[in-house]
């Protein structure tokens, strides 16, 4: 962190980024039965960058990670597969630049004994569950990276200090063995599983992505210690449309550990202000000794996939809300598509924490 007057308002706040995060350059993206131009791009980390500069805040570059660590969230043949296959998609006839699957297992496959394809074209679908997950040259290196920067907040929260990882692709959408919503790895619950090597008893997630968290749901639906929280965007009509449900709240031993909070379309600060309170109040009603923050900027009222109203001002607040829990935190970079606002409202976000 560089001196100056952002060094007062955020003490001890280190940020991590990897320079490999911005090979991923994801150029398919299907809207509406539309080939649209993705939205996931490298400008993400460039404006997310430049609102950390405004702060006086140079991210270190984040070492890379331990494969194991990976798997500790992750099947290894997933692991494989995103490791090496836009490779083995290039030996197809006439292939497209991206692996992107025509044909996905669906729930009723995998409970009639589905199997995965030894393929590339039926492994695309296997492993990814929609076509927001395109493979491209870049991916693994970058979602590689991505997983390392989150890996570097998470022992800055193990030593019982705060940190900022700027991930890129995000990753709250990602399975265990399975990608989704521009998600490949998920950063969160590898934060997640490296704070619980490092001792954290109990450690939870409060994610304020507008999309609902499936795949940090799915990670921890069994296990009672962690606690999920999400604050989202009502899924009835909006992605990932199948979870995301106040009645979701986990099974066998973590049972009562996840929790959903989905906003109507239109919802503003105030009331998405009162659902991340709640989610503050479950955290310390859960003894948690640790904090992961799935930090997404979509909730904005400027995001061009938007459903809610969230203003600056509120994410402002809901920085100095959360930090006010005074936990070890990793605040671990999700979604947020407005280039041209998301650098600013992480600047009024880490603004807030200090304040808070």
């Amino acid at each position: 962190m560089d001196k100056g007057a952002s060094a007062a308002s955020l003490p001890g706040m280190r940020a991590f980024s990897h320079p490999d995060q911005m090979r991923h350059t994801p150029r398919f993206f299907l809207q509406r039965g539309q080939l649209r131009p993705n939205f996931e791009i490298p400008a993400r980390a460039e404006a997310l960058l430049a609102g950390l500069a405004r702060l006086g805040i140079t991210p270190e570059t984040a070492a890379a990670p331990d494969r194991a660590a990976i798997e500790a969230v992750h099947a290894p043949d997933y692991v494989s597969f995103l490791e090496t296959a836009h490779a083995t998609w290039q030996t197809l006839p006439n292939p497209g630049d991206e692996v992107v699957g025509n044909t996905h297992a669906t729930g009723d496959a995998l409970a009639n004994g589905g199997r995965r394809p030894t393929g590339i074209i039926g492994q695309a679908g296997w492993y990814t569950a929609d076509t927001s997950c395109p493979i491209g040259a870049g991916t693994w290196e970058a979602s590689f990276a991505a997983a390392g920067v989150a890996l570097a907040a998470a022992a800055e929260a193990a030593s019982g200090r705060q940190a900022y990882g700027l991930c890129r692709p995000p990753g709250h959408h990602a399975y265990r063995a399975r990608a989704g919503g521009h998600c490949y790895f998920n950063n969160a619950a590898i934060a997640v599983a490296a704070l619980r090597r490092a001792g954290a008893a109990r450690v939870a997630v409060l994610d304020i992505d507008s999309h609902h968290g499936n795949g940090t749901q799915g990670l921890f639906w069994e296990d009672g210690t962690v606690l999920t929280v999400s604050v989202h965007g009502d899924p009835s009509n909006y992605y990932p449309f199948f979870t995301g449900y106040a009645e979701e709240t986990g099974a066998g031993a973590g049972a009562g550990a996840n929790r959903n909070l989905p906003m109507p379309a239109g919802t503003g600060d105030a009331d998405w202000l009162g659902a991340v309170a709640n989610g503050i109040a479950a955290a310390r009603e859960f003894g948690a000794e640790a904090l992961v923050v799935s930090l997404g900027f979509d909730a904005s009222e400027h995001e061009p996939l938007g459903l809610l109203k969230v203003t600056a001002d509120g994410f402002a607040r809901a920085g100095a809300d959360i930090a006010a829990l005074r936990l070890p935190t990793a605040i671990i970079q999700e979604g947020g598509y407005n280039v041209e606002v998301m650098g600013s409202l992480l600047e009024r976000f880490l603004t807030g924490w200090g304040e808070g």
